[in-house]
């Protein structure tokens, strides 16, 4: 009897344990965020800007969140600011929650004035660094923070466990209304204006007015090794970043493991994410952690200043005066050094990439000038020449609907908001990244249309650039997926030739692919995730000029190939 006894005893403390590791490994961590007017001052002035629990705790980027993969977030978003809001989950697969995933009228009507709207996912066989931002206007020029993705409870990561964590978020900054210049470049047809700085931590840094004091400093001591993890979170500008005397070893980037290499610099399109070691082997001083701009679009105006923070060595003399090491940065419109380091990236282990195609789709990508319409005073045509800036995905400029969202209107079949016929190929095939296009490419269609994905398609895209007004590096962002990227180069893609390019063995795993200036990016996935997916340019002047398309992806067979069904308070419009 007594050994039965303890037999049953033992069999309990397992299952107790058991539950207890599968509680602590798959946590729910809860966070309230309160969207508000926040008195911020940079560069000198002091603006209303709006952000998120910024008078509870005077932080500004947004809060850090740091979770285990495997773990569910709830966010209950409380909007107290005059704006409509929704935050976007930036790289989360959000696995059957499409209802979560943020974007305005897309996934969800904006969060209004007034209410609120929880946002509950759960992180499944991601690590690394992602990041969350506002989703509505340019919001997320002040609505912004990181999201940090651990190893599960009793893991480790796949290199030597760095001494510290420190995120580093890029960002730009307005002295002005951000809403405002949107607003204004929307009416006059015209380009927006270019930011006022360049932000490292929400701080400008040493080379603007009036914001030295604040300056973001890292401290760090000899021979320890600091895991940055650098997110761009500026809104039209990729970017350089490098630290004065230091090498990095890049380790991942979009929450997805890479081969290890070393480099003197990194370059993040808006949008993505890049984890580095950097190690504290130099003589204690004080070096200059700086970013500064890439600009590939020929003749368009940019920000050509430079942020700074600080990598502060411990033992490092206090008082002397001197000016930290500043780097050599890379020149503004140095594509070689992007290039080099783009074709760098390696997946850690043997990918999965789909090697048999079910769906094969051609998108070029680019900008264009629509003519005046006769009903317009010249003062809402400023564009070039008296016409208005456009951008279009395959001559369809995106069009969002504002009285449903395209996943409310597709999962109760409301008809009429959106059609399902956007092209797989460009209507006109000409030479895109020649310099003698003909005129008429310049002008798009605007339409809300959607391209159908049945559940388990192997799909291929080809992201072609254009020459159309000027060829930029774009940042292409996928909602809802993460994509392999199996080539990229420059010119016109060639089928023929251009596919012994393709890396089907180890292609790095990313949310976000800077198609090459004049070139091209040949991205493939698994459609495994049911909803409605928009797939932007991640400078948002361009997706405010229709840079965008959505695919919709149906449902598959039984409850785990179905998407859920909406929340009680999913806002409405």
């Amino acid at each position: 009897m007594e050994i039965i006894k303890s037999f049953f005893c033992f069999i309990s403390f397992a299952v107790l344990l058991l539950f207890t590791s599968m509680a602590e490994a798959n946590r729910a961590h809860h966070h309230e965020f309160i969207i508000q007017a926040t008195k911020v001052k940079r560069l000198c002035e002091t603006h209303n800007s709006i952000t998120v629990n910024g008078i509870l705790s005077n932080m500004f980027p947004g809060p850090q969140l740091v979770i285990n993969n495997g773990d569910t977030l709830v966010v209950k978003v409380i909007n107290r600011a005059r704006y409509n809001v929704t935050i976007h989950w930036h790289g989360v697969r959000q696995m059957r929650t499409g209802w979560a995933d943020g974007p305005e009228f897309v996934t969800q009507c904006p969060i209004r004035p007034g209410s609120s709207y929880t946002y509950r996912f759960t992180i499944q066989g991601q690590e690394g660094t992602l990041w969350w931002h506002a989703h509505s206007s340019w919001l997320r020029a002040t609505v912004y923070g990181s999201l940090l993705i651990l190893p599960p409870a009793g893991s480790s990561y796949p290199f030597p466990n760095p001494h510290r964590n420190v995120p580093l978020l890029l960002g730009e900054w307005w002295d002005g209304n951000p809403v405002d210049v949107l607003r204004e470049a929307i009416r006059t047809g015209a380009a927006p204006n270019i930011s006022d700085a360049y932000t490292i931590n929400g701080q400008p840094g040493d080379l603007y007015k009036c914001s030295s004091q604040d300056t973001t400093i890292v401290p760090i001591n000899v021979g320890e090794t600091i895991l940055l993890r650098v997110i761009n979170a500026a809104l039209n500008q990729p970017l350089f970043f490098t630290v004065a005397n230091h090498k990095f070893t890049v380790v991942g980037a979009d929450a997805s493991y890479l081969k290890p290499f070393t480099t003197n610099a990194i370059v993040l399109g808006p949008g993505q994410t890049t984890d580095v070691l950097i190690t504290g082997d130099q003589p204690p001083n004080h070096y200059y952690m700086a970013a500064r701009a890439y600009q590939s679009a020929q003749n368009a105006p940019f920000g050509n200043t430079t942020t700074t923070a600080i990598l502060q060595y411990k033992s490092a003399p206090c008082c002397g005066g001197a000016k930290p090491i500043m780097p050599l940065l890379p020149a503004y419109n140095d594509t070689n050094t992007a290039t080099r380091f783009s074709q760098s990236f390696r997946s850690l282990k043997r990918a999965e990439v789909p090697t048999e195609l079910d769906e094969n789709l051609f998108i070029t990508i680019g900008l264009g000038l629509n003519n005046c319409p006769k009903n317009f005073r010249s003062r809402r045509c400023q564009g070039p020449n008296g016409t208005r800036f456009t951008a279009s995905m395959n001559n369809v400029s995106f069009a969002l609907p504002s009285n449903y969202s395209l996943l409310q209107a597709h999962h109760h079949a409301i008809p009429g908001v959106f059609t399902t016929d956007f092209p797989a190929r460009p209507p006109v095939k000409f030479d895109y990244t020649g310099s003698n296009i003909s005129r008429s490419l310049y002008q798009s269609v605007r339409g809300t249309k959607l391209y159908k994905l049945k559940y388990g398609s192997r799909v291929q895209i080809v992201l072609q650039d254009t020459g159309i007004v000027t060829p930029e590096n774009h940042p292409i962002h996928l909602h809802g997926y993460d994509f392999y990227i199996v080539a990229e180069g420059f010119g016109n893609f060639n089928p023929k030739k251009d596919t012994a390019k393709f890396n089907l063995e180890d292609p790095p795993l990313r949310n976000t692919v800077g198609v090459p200036v004049n070139g091209w990016a040949v991205i493939r996935f698994v459609a495994d995730n049911p909803g409605v997916w928009i797939m932007h340019c991640h400078l948002d002047a361009h997706i405010s000029w229709g840079l965008a398309m959505a695919f919709l992806v149906e449902n598959g067979n039984g409850l785990l190939e179905t998407m859920e069904e909406p929340p009680a308070d999913l806002p409405v419009c």
